[in-house]
């Protein structure tokens, strides 16, 4: 996980004076949560009882005395770079505890109570699935709930994940994010209002498509997503294979036009949008593809198109850094698409040679999406490499703990049972504390679930935009790195 903490806010305390500092979390680049200091140290003490073997990162020092802006500005620096080597660290970031944290966190900092709603996921082919989940159920709650809905089996649930996708205004399909467990699609969703919920594999590795090919239904969702990347262009063919596949699909012939176009050089990647990159030309314009192990630029000479191919296991580490950021605004105002545009790129290190290094950057605002899918296909390849289930290389890991529990902003504890919807905080809206105006948030008809829809979408819209990536280590090293010897020249 990619962890930042670009800003902070002023919260006042329930009419008494008094006031705290909210530090604006960002995962994956983009914002998360707003916490407290003392939130984050009970996080600290419960990650150091719970794992005891783990050495954490030290945590920042508490103050005795009110902070000057000064110290408020050091300590947002301290916490920042102490949660992103807790999200480095493979067993922390994959921990039960720092799933139910961040989910309650996300919840709190939503204004969000729990409550059951529709909630619409789509294969695709832009076929809907209604699903009755609960407005705090995790990522995999929502997709167990989707799969059962069209009788996809409990085996196979783990070969899939959830998007958020959003059709641009020239047609073409954007992914805009993976969901991850530590968050609730519902309070996702509502902050990407032209974004759908959509249903695809989770996995990079074409031979997972095997076990999934024995499955009827398993075998129309990997159809399904098949003919749709044909269509869209995103698998490539020749006219003749093109002609041989709409014959095949005409007979509904599903496992034969699998095998054909599982084939296919671009089969199972994520395609996006058109980028700038420094190579091997500076400003060279270039669709960016990610799977099949490697990272591929597509370059269009006239009408041919040209491949550069980069395998993930010759980058030996990468790096997201913002190249231009708008502070023009004011946190509490939202604001435009054009205004919330930011550039980011991602430079990665790829071994050229035998002992020859070279810095490539590729300039997106899809950067980040671009970094957490090369951390996934690193995982995937890790996981090959031991032996491990692939479908539980993003799950959380579940551990005997001592009962956990969740400080809020107002200081009041609560209890975390298991993982099921009970696992997140009731009649939070009723008891959150206003912010920036230094009087009590009582219950009024801003703040409930019926007519505070508008007023927590323009809360989240607030950070919606604001990314900067800065990992606690200079880059991401990647364990899959290998050396090229001379038996490989």
């Amino acid at each position: 996980m990619h962890f930042s903490i670009p800003s902070t806010q002023e919260f006042g305390s329930d009419g008494s004076g008094s006031s705290f500092t909210g530090f604006n979390i960002h995962i994956n680049g983009s914002f998360h949560c707003c916490l407290r200091y003392k939130q984050l140290h009970s996080l600290h003490e419960q990650l150091k009882r719970s794992l005891p073997s783990i050495a954490l990162p030290s945590f920042p020092p508490k103050k005795l005395l009110s902070l000057t802006p000064n110290q408020i500005e050091q300590r947002r620096l301290s916490l920042e770079r102490y949660i992103q080597l807790v999200g480095q660290d493979p067993v922390l970031c994959r921990s039960e505890l720092l799933r139910a944290f961040l989910l309650n966190a996300q919840q709190e900092s939503s204004f969000t109570e729990s409550s059951e709603v529709s909630l619409d996921v789509y294969l695709m082919n832009g076929y809907r699935i209604v699903a009755n989940v609960y407005t705090t159920d995790c990522t995999s709650k929502v997709l167990e709930k989707a799969c059962a809905l069209i009788e996809l089996s409990k085996e196979r649930v783990g070969y899939f994940a959830l998007y958020l996708m959003r059709k641009e205004a020239s047609g073409v399909l954007t992914i805009v994010k993976r969901l991850m467990d530590f968050e609730a699609p519902y309070i996702s969703q509502k902050r990407w209002d032209e974004c759908k919920l959509v249903l695809r594999t989770g996995y990079w590795d074409a031979c997972y498509d095997l076990e999934l090919m024995r499955d009827r239904i398993a075998l129309n969702l990997l159809y399904i997503q098949a003919l749709s990347d044909v269509d869209r262009g995103w698998i490539v063919t020749t006219r003749d294979l093109s002609e041989q596949l709409t014959n095949l699909q005409a007979r509904g012939n599903k496992t034969e036009y699998l095998e054909i176009v599982r084939k296919l050089p671009l089969y199972g990647c994520l395609q996006f949008p058109r980028a700038s990159v420094d190579y091997p030309e500076p400003n060279t314009v270039a669709t960016v593809v990610l799977g099949n192990k490697e990272l591929n630029l597509l370059t269009f000479d006239g009408k041919e198109m040209q491949e550069i191919k980069f395998k993930v296991t010759r980058i030996r580490c990468w790096r997201v850094t913002p190249i231009h950021i708008n502070d023009e605004h004011s946190s509490m105002e939202p604001q435009t698409s054009q205004q919330s545009k930011i550039s980011l790129e991602l430079s990665f290190e790829y071994l050229m040679a035998k002992n020859q290094l070279k810095w490539i950057t590729i300039y997106s605002e899809q950067s980040m999406l671009m970094s957490v899918c090369l951390q996934s296909i690193v995982d995937e390849l890790l996981n090959q490499k031991n032996g491990s289930d692939p479908i539980h290389l993003q799950s959380v890991q579940h551990v005997e703990y001592t009962p956990l529990s969740y400080i809020r902003r107002d200081g009041s504890n609560h209890g975390i049972t298991d993982s099921s919807s009970t696992d997140t905080l009731c009649n939070l809206v009723n008891n959150d504390i206003s912010s920036n105006n230094g009087t009590s948030n009582q219950p009024s008809s801003q703040h409930t679930t019926t007519n505070g829809s508008s007023f927590i979408r323009r809360k989240l819209k607030e950070f919606n935009t604001t990314v900067r990536f800065k990992n606690g280590k200079d880059s991401v090293h990647n364990e899959a790195f290998e050396w090229i010897g001379d038996d490989d020249l």
